[in-house]
């Protein structure tokens, strides 16, 4: 995963959405709730392989391309075009919403070592990338947990489980390659009579597991719910552990489940790495540079994630993904997998 040429530099500032212009509604693409949808879902399978290599060189920075060249709508150029004009009255209420359809949300990552232990358990920050600068999500991992915790609140100074501030969490299994993303809801165990108060599951996130002595680009599978005829998004609650995204994914029940992937880098022989055209939003090559995308419309770029700085990303994110989901998996790539590198 790498960065984009500047010959291909898409510095639309406007809330279009990177897409391309002959695909349908890409609204319909996350709709569930009838047998059409799922039937298009099951039937996908995850992008073709072709991910073998190492880390991108730094020639990329200058060269990057992708054998797709498609984007060539942009008049003018520009290194981070600013996000729409978007307006955060409840910041709890914003985070937790769907990006507007037709509306790419663009936002910025920053992570933050100092400290004394900010080296292990750093605290990343969530604003838009405008030029307001306004604050959206902080996470930070938990201390002392048996596997990767992250907190995510609306408060940069509150990063508690218990605080009022708290709207959601990342979890992984033990060998960190799969993540689940709940809110802010109670455990199944702690649940009211009527479920009421159970925490959603907000997404999921696998990562395929590379076998010894094949390096290359990291292959990803993102699990969401559906969205409803009022382009809501369908509460998955589980009861219990077997009826989660994972399990469900996993035991092909996609029904109100919709799978995305990571969007596969093509090979760039005047490079030699792997590539792919980030329109201009990410400038350094990085193993952890994604897109996430819906196999039946792999133009429509539902979110994309890339470093600008040492410790600086870009995050874009589209229709249906909310900020807690988009930062939740981004939050996912930070975390150290052993078994995918």
């Amino acid at each position: 995963a790498a960065t984009s040429s500047d010959e291909e530099d898409d510095s639309d500032s406007s809330t279009k959405p990177i897409r391309s212009e002959k695909k349908k509604n890409p609204a319909s693409l996350f709709q569930t709730g009838g047998d059409p949808p799922k039937e298009k879902k099951s039937k996908k399978k995850v992008p073709p392989r072709g991910a073998d290599s190492e880390e991108e060189t730094p020639e990329t920075l200058q060269k990057n391309s992708n054998k797709k060249g498609k984007a060539k709508k942009s008049k003018k150029k520009e290194e981070r075009p600013p996000s729409p004009v978007i307006e955060v009255d409840n910041l709890e209420e914003f985070v937790l919403q769907p990006a507007p359809q037709g509306v790419t949300i663009k936002c910025r990552v920053t992570r933050d070592k100092r400290g004394m232990d900010r080296g292990l358990y750093p605290t990343y920050y969530l604003h838009l990338d405008n030029d307001k600068k306004v604050f959206l999500l902080a996470g930070r991992k938990r201390k002392k947990s048996k596997t990767s915790n992250y907190l995510i609140s609306i408060d940069p100074t509150d990063l508690s489980r218990g605080g009022e501030n708290f709207i959601g969490k990342l979890r992984s299994n033990l060998m960190g390659t799969r993540f689940t993303v709940f809110d802010n809801g109670a455990n199944p165990d702690r649940a009211n009579a009527d479920w009421s108060n159970v925490r959603q599951e907000l997404s999921a996130v696998v990562y395929e597991t590379n076998v010894l002595g094949f390096k290359g680009p990291r292959k990803m599978t993102v699990i969401i719910p559906g969205m409803n005829a009022d382009c809501e998004r369908v509460p998955i609650r589980p009861r219990n552990d077997n009826d989660g995204l994972l399990m469900r994914w996993q035991n092909r029940n996609m029904d109100n489940v919709i799978e995305l992937h990571n969007k596969a880098p093509v090979w760039n022989d005047e490079t030699q790495s792997y590539v792919l055209n980030f329109h201009g939003r990410v400038t350094h090559a990085s193993v952890k540079n994604f897109q996430i995308v819906h196999s039946s419309d792999p133009d429509y770029i539902v979110m994309q994630f890339g470093r600008v700085a040492d410790d600086a990303f870009t995050m874009d994110y589209n229709y249906p993904l909310c900020a807690v989901q988009a930062f939740a998996i981004a939050l996912s790539s930070f975390d150290g997998k052993l078994a995918c590198e």
